[in-house]
């Protein structure tokens, strides 16, 4: 995840304005009350879309992440009655803040951490209507799964439809090919233990082996641990657990061992020594400055790597902890969703369809955002440069589909569990506070907590 689970990181809701009637601001498909537990968006009898009156939409984004804001600015270029109040704030603010932005002062377009308290609390607009309008149940239902919520806010990964997003993003290993060359790695590593032969080596030559952030209020360490969690564990019981399935646990066999591992990296020196005072900003200039061999990241950051870093930058799936397993990784959708009283639902929905199908939209996706954009499965996709990381990200992707490895991001399971919960564990787990046993009973607990309280 925010780039911001970028994740995501992060899972975000999207809110809409009202079009063909902007000027009066009718009320999107439904209503503008706030919505009763499970309720039915009936599709209007044409698709909505923005009108020709000036119009303003107020979207809050994530910082950082260039992708929105790029997508903006094309969209007005091609709509020019369109304007945009952007407000930006980091993902952990956006997490604390989400309720009371969209209960006091909802945006037309908002970046949101998580859906489930949020559609129980009747904040999020119910956005069937608007995927019967645009034909969005004719894509590939996978891409919609994770922003689907059981009535009341329950279940995720069912019901009806709360958010959808602007690409779907990914995360994996980026690598710096000149430190790689250094210790004779000549190719990504197959297994897990190949991985750590890499970083040992790294360690004896004087390189950084993980560049990495665990400052504030985002641990950025869920990150390594997630793929850890993949290499050594089926992804299907993680999503289980996110999605607030009855019984579901994080504590598992498998995942203590992820944590494990994690924790044998932290004592052995492979991140730097103030990582719990490193935001995400500075990872990336650290990486791009050469000061990281292997980066726990996402592919939202592919397009800005094949600029700074331009050939010297690689990206593989994190490997399995069995010789020949099946890859996961985290993949989300980049998920924005209307507040339940947004005074400019249709149009933002109109804005959503439009990333997701527009020819030029679809090529920023790629060449900014650096993943597979949303939509038709036919839909059009930019040529890529070979040998960038993109081509390796969207490749890497092609291989999480084909293995059903596709996981939602563990900060994503409740609203208050990464700030809360992750993150402090973490920064304990670096500092020696903390085992990982302690570390999964801790979250597991809160998160118990948490749902209960649903």
């Amino acid at each position: 995840m925010s780039r911001r689970v970028r994740p995501r990181w992060h899972t975000a809701a999207l809110t809409v304005v009202t079009g063909g009637m902007l000027a009066a601001g009718c009320a999107a498909p439904g209503s503008d009350a706030p919505q009763a537990e499970n309720p039915t968006a009936a599709a209007p009898s044409t698709a909505p879309a923005c009108g020709t009156a000036p119009v303003t939409l107020n979207a809050y984004f994530e910082t950082g992440f260039p992708l929105p804001k790029a997508l903006t600015a094309e969209f007005s270029k091609q709509h020019p009655n369109v304007k945009w109040d952007i407000r930006e704030d980091q993902f952990a603010v956006i997490t604390q803040n989400a309720p009371r932005v969209l209960a006091d002062d909802p945006p037309d377009l908002m970046r949101l951490p998580q859906v489930s308290e949020l559609v129980k609390d009747n904040l999020l607009k119910n956005m069937d209507g608007y995927a019967q309008a645009f034909g969005w149940d004719e894509w590939p239902a996978s891409q919609l799964q994770q922003m689907r919520m059981a009535p009341g806010g329950k279940t995720r990964g069912e019901g009806s439809l709360y958010a959808t997003g602007l690409n779907f993003s990914m995360t994996g290993v980026f690598y710096n090919k000149k430190l790689a060359a250094r210790i004779g790695m000549s190719a990504p590593p197959t297994t897990l233990a190949e991985l750590d032969d890499l970083l040992a080596k790294a360690k004896a030559a004087g390189i950084d082996p993980i560049a990495q952030f665990n400052g504030g209020a985002t641990g950025g360490l869920a990150f390594p641990l997630q793929n850890l969690m993949a290499a050594y564990g089926p992804a299907a019981p993680i999503n289980d657990w996110i999605f607030q399935k009855p019984g579901a646990t994080i504590d598992t066999p498998s995942n203590l061992q992820a944590a494990q591992h994690l924790a044998k990296w932290t004592k052995a020196g492979y991140f730097w020594k103030d990582v719990n005072a490193v935001d995400y900003a500075t990872m990336m200039s650290r990486f791009i400055d050469g000061k990281g061999l292997f980066m726990f990241n996402g592919d939202w950051e592919s397009g800005n790597l094949d600029k700074q870093m331009a050939g010297d930058a690689g990206f593989f799936l994190m490997p399995s902890a069995q010789d020949g397993g099946e890859l996961a990784a985290m993949s989300a959708p980049l998920a924005f969703g209307v507040g339940a009283r947004s005074k400019n639902a249709d149009c933002a929905a109109f804005f959503l369809n439009w990333v997701a199908t527009d020819s030029k939209a679809r090529d920023i996706t790629v060449e900014v955002g650096g993943s597979h954009p949303m939509g038709p499965a036919d839909g059009h996709m930019p040529s890529v440069k070979p040998g960038t990381v993109t081509e390796s990200t969207l490749a890497a992707g092609a291989k999480i589909a084909e293995d059903n490895g596709a996981m939602d991001f563990i900060a994503n399971a409740t609203g208050a569990i990464y700030a809360k919960s992750w993150t402090p564990n973490l920064q304990k787990l670096v500092a020696g506070q903390q085992t990982p046993e302690g570390l999964l009973k801790a979250v597991q607990s809160d998160y118990k907590s948490q749902v209960g309280g649903n």
